[in-house]
């Protein structure tokens, strides 16, 4: 049994017995299983040793946690977009009271909702998909287990996004905590405050997270400027957008088996805002939360069969300058090398038509794809083997015959015989022809054209029709 190409189990099973297996989705989109039997020797064909079928899976919910620290103008741009998302599931919470604000107020007369600390980040932290921190500073809010915690989680599997302020430059930095292992960039104790508009590296040219954003062709993008900007050193992620002079201005890096994302500026809220005709900030921020969450749309390097009728794409997508030839393998076994043409920054295409119905898979080696052209099983291959029970229940019905015209060496093909009253048409060396009289025909002519009297008449008349028009 195999899932997308992979092989998860292999058992001995007896003929003719059902069986139940359980197939983990471990991602959201198209899963593939296949079920495959050992060849005998002397098949027909091995199509029908293997059995597809397609599970679509999908997340019922993406919980999302935001964390926002001091109050500042871009706080609900955060809120907006993920409240927006009906797939999202959002827990958000402000810190407003930090403890060295305390003033004496009794709790009961707090109109505030305490910080559910222990629960959030230590008993059902391994719920979220996403913990956004935004313009977060240590407050002594968090204790630094907590921290501990949050990178735990992210080498698990989990995900981070930093949007950082001149918070992420301070004394107080969240860089400053056991979270240090996992950021991408470490800040330098600057900010940069000058206008500029933010574009894409080479490398964001190619990333599916920033590749083609709304205005990104032009140089300078045609998107409105921003004004603050964290200077940042070390930097061990992808950069996707820079700043002036080249600085880091969205860094991404896999962690273990999560992800981290570092925006190094609060300022994308001039975008929503329509600041100078505003920016892709609604594309720029679904595809970062979506990629921290691992959609499978959003893959730096993936391979991918698109079928439409009996066309098949062929599409890698890759951050590498160069990518290998790939192998179709159809579903007989025949195998073909395909050579992709790049079609825009990471994106490589090849087209080709399925002269088979079936899965049809496809390797550069390291990637794997599969898709199935046509039904997953095309009811021709169930039974391949000749037999005249399928239409017996049939022809009995109607007085017919379903019978074998030759069995090893001999052949015997009985007498076609046109019947026209009786209800039974089959003996022992005849099949009959029920006669209908739908259409009778009873002679043929043939009479030509251009030939004696007729011929004469029509050079006559073809010239008298082409006097009579010189004549006008």
């Amino acid at each position: 049994m195999r899932r997308d190409g992979e092989v998860l189990e292999q058992r001995a099973v007896a003929v003719g017995t059902d069986v139940k297996v359980t197939v983990p989705i471990p991602h959201a989109g198209q899963n593939i299983v296949e079920v495959e039997a050992s060849p005998l020797e002397g098949e027909l064909t091995q199509v029908n040793n293997r059995a597809v079928i397609s599970i679509d899976g999908v997340r019922d919910k993406l919980r999302v946690l935001l964390v926002s620290g001091e109050p500042h103008a871009g706080e609900r741009t955060w809120r907006n977009l993920l409240k927006s998302d009906a797939s999202v599931d959002l827990v958000h919470f402000t810190i407003l009271r930090p403890p060295e604000k305390q003033d004496g107020t009794p709790i009961n007369e707090l109109s505030l909702i305490a910080f559910p600390t222990r629960e959030l980040f230590q008993q059902k932290i391994s719920e979220f998909q996403l913990i956004i921190f935004d313009r977060y500073a240590r407050q002594g809010v968090l204790p630094m287990i907590y921290f501990d915690n949050i990178a735990k989680y992210v080498r698990d599997g989990g995900a981070v996004l930093i949007a950082a302020g001149p918070d992420y430059a301070s004394p107080t930095s969240i860089w400053r905590t056991p979270l240090d292992a996992i950021l991408p960039a470490e800040p330098s104790g600057d900010v940069t405050e000058q206008p500029f508009r933010p574009s894409l590296t080479e490398a964001g040219k190619r990333h599916p997270v920033t590749r083609g954003l709304e205005g990104s062709e032009s140089n300078p993008p045609q998107w409105s400027q921003w004004f603050r900007l964290v200077d940042t050193k070390r930097n061990n992620g992808t950069s996707v957008m820079q700043g002036p002079d080249g600085k880091p201005l969205l860094v991404l890096a896999h962690e273990g088996e999560g992800r981290v994302a570092l925006l190094l500026s609060d300022h994308i809220w001039l975008w929503a805002r329509g600041y100078e005709g505003g920016g892709p900030h609604l594309d720029l921020l679904r595809r970062l939360s979506h990629w921290l969450m691992k959609q499978p749309e959003l893959e730096e390097e993936a391979l991918r069969l698109i079928v439409k009728g009996r066309d098949i794409t062929v599409q890698r997508q890759t951050m590498a300058d160069s990518i290998n030839d790939v192998t179709l393998t159809s579903p007989t076994g025949a195998a073909r090398t395909l050579t992709l043409q790049s079609v825009e920054p990471g994106l490589w295409r090849a087209e080709v038509t399925a002269n088979e119905l079936g899965l049809w898979r496809a390797t550069d080696g390291k990637l794997t794809a599969l898709a199935n052209v046509g039904p997953a099983n095309p009811r021709e291959f169930a039974q391949v083997t000749s037999t005249t029970e399928v239409l017996r229940a049939l022809t009995a019905a109607t007085g017919g015959d379903a019978r074998r015209l030759a069995d090893g060496n001999a052949i015997d093909v009985p007498r076609v015989v046109p019947v026209r009253t009786s209800t039974t048409f089959k003996g022992e060396d005849w099949i009959g022809l029920k006669m209908r009289d739908v259409s009778v025909v009873r002679g043929i002519g043939v009479l030509p054209v251009f030939s004696g009297l007729i011929g004469l008449l029509l050079l006559v008349g073809s010239l008298a029709a082409t006097w009579a028009r010189e004549g006008r």
